[in-house]
């Protein structure tokens, strides 16, 4: 018996981007944009948040890219309740969707998993303290 679908995500407010310029890809979101750096586990690695979102920004080392080639790494669907990360997982590996990774928590509290969307984008499911539960409400 497959799983029924859980409910509907939280909605799209992660998004992962790789940078050759990184430094000042950072400056630019944290200085100019506001957001606030929350977590940078590394020199090639940083999360910034603006209350209802996350971006993170991660260090391109690859050769020198044409303009035109896409540089997304990942979009992140946010999910509201950390157990609902398996949920997906079980649902949309019951589908047939290939997986990338199995669900983990990582060390700032998230969870999450990878798998492929039809097209071969990579798609990440994370449940993401600062995000996770908040409903978006215009002002």
């Amino acid at each position: 018996m497959k799983p029924s679908r859980p409910r509907p995500t939280a909605g799209l407010r992660h998004v992962a981007l790789f940078v050759a310029r990184y430094e000042e890809t950072l400056h630019f979101y944290q200085e100019l944009m506001g957001m606030a750096l929350e977590w940078q586990p590394d020199e090639d690695n940083s999360y910034l948040c603006s209350g209802n979102d996350n971006l993170a920004l991660h260090r391109y080392k690859g050769s020198e890219r044409d303009p035109a080639t896409q540089r997304l790494d990942h979009i992140g669907f946010i999910i509201d309740e950390m157990e609902e990360v398996d949920a997906w997982f079980a649902f949309l590996k019951a589908q047939g969707v290939k997986t990338l990774s199995e669900p983990r928590t990582h060390r700032d509290g998230a969870r999450s998993f990878y798998c492929l969307d039809p097209d071969g984008n990579t798609v990440q499911i994370i449940y993401h303290p600062p995000i996770s539960g908040q409903v978006f409400k215009r002002e």
